[in-house]
């Protein structure tokens, strides 16, 4: 999917690759800065509500509670390798 730039975006990525842009003192050092902000922004764990019936739901606890484990864990392990499958 590619997103569209703007009119101001359009122009700082002409200047940059004119060769006309340069790095700021520090760059390298705001640059590690800024990487550690998304990537403890991308771990961070989040909530989510999900709807199951009561029947689901027993179902997934009594499954949970064979493994022992809490349900909650179980519903996040099996997001968490549902989704490393994709």
């Amino acid at each position: 999917m590619k997103n569209k730039l703007t009119k101001d975006e359009k122009s700082i990525l002409k200047r940059f690759e004119s060769g006309k842009l340069k790095r700021i003192k520090g760059a390298q050092k705001e640059t590690r800065r800024y990487k550690e902000y998304a990537a403890y922004t991308l771990s961070k764990p989040r909530n989510i509500n999900i709807r199951l019936s009561q029947k689901t739901f027993r179902k997934i606890k009594a499954v949970a509670v064979r493994k022992g484990l809490p349900y909650q864990t179980f519903i996040s392990s099996l997001i968490h390798q549902y989704s490393d499958k994709e």
